[in-house]
């Protein structure tokens, strides 16, 4: 294996944290191309733990799709193919559609605040160019309104689609994106849920989804008219 990502700098996070988000962020950005191997002695030695440890984060990373745990083959990095991708983004869209008109029953008190809060933490990331910094965000503000559907046992599904999403989406960014547009892109969706509005509130939703790369008006015709 010819490329480790750097060692994380203190305050240190406990070792199998530090090993997963060093080898998330590379793989998201695509420093570890797919297909890369991720022996566990190599690693255990990089990050100056146990063998175990560095399972424990490879175990982390398979929940989210990152890598592909193979056996006596070992674990590799997992391809990212826009094929999965489309596939992704109908399953969010019916996740996320159905989740929001649930929402929109009885939102809690709290949930237009820390989505603007959300909201503020993207603006920040955006403005120090912090892409990764601000999926991370995406993805909290996405998974905070599918919290008050009550349907707990989707949001492990609806988050390895966002970690799959953003790293596609990411990777297939050849220029500079416009990171605070990014961010501003989720007021639409705070300002529909505060109106009280269950259609346009769901509405926000399937176009905030269908917008998001550039091949969405061909995914979802329906929505973009």
């Amino acid at each position: 294996m010819a490329y480790f990502p750097s060692r994380p700098t203190s305050p240190k996070p406990p070792k199998a944290a530090a090993a997963f988000n060093a080898l998330k962020r590379d793989i998201m950005l695509g420093t570890l191309a797919p297909g890369t191997g991720l022996p566990e002695l190599e690693l255990a030695a990089h990050f100056q733990c146990s063998q175990g440890t560095v399972r424990e984060a490879l175990l982390q990373l398979q929940e989210e799709g990152l890598v592909r745990r193979q056996g006596h083959r070992g674990t590799q990095v997992s391809e990212c193919t826009e094929d999965e991708a489309i596939e992704m983004f109908r399953l969010r869209q019916q996740i996320e559609g159905n989740g929001m008109a649930r929402v929109m029953r009885g939102p809690s008190r709290t949930l237009v605040k820390e989505l603007n809060g959300l909201l503020e933490k993207m603006l920040a990331a955006a403005g120090a160019g912090d892409e990764l910094e601000l999926a991370s965000f995406d993805r909290d503000f996405h998974r905070r309104i599918f919290e008050d559907a009550s349907l707990p046992a989707l949001d492990p599904i609806l988050h390895r689609c966002l970690v799959h999403n953003h790293r596609f989406k990411i990777s297939r960014s050849p220029m500079a994106r416009d990171l605070e547009a990014t961010a501003l892109r989720h007021r639409s969706i705070i300002d529909a849920i505060e109106g009280g509005d269950v259609r346009r509130a769901t509405a926000a939703m399937h176009h905030h989804i269908a917008t998001i790369v550039d091949f969405g008006p061909e995914v979802f015709p329906e929505v973009i008219q």
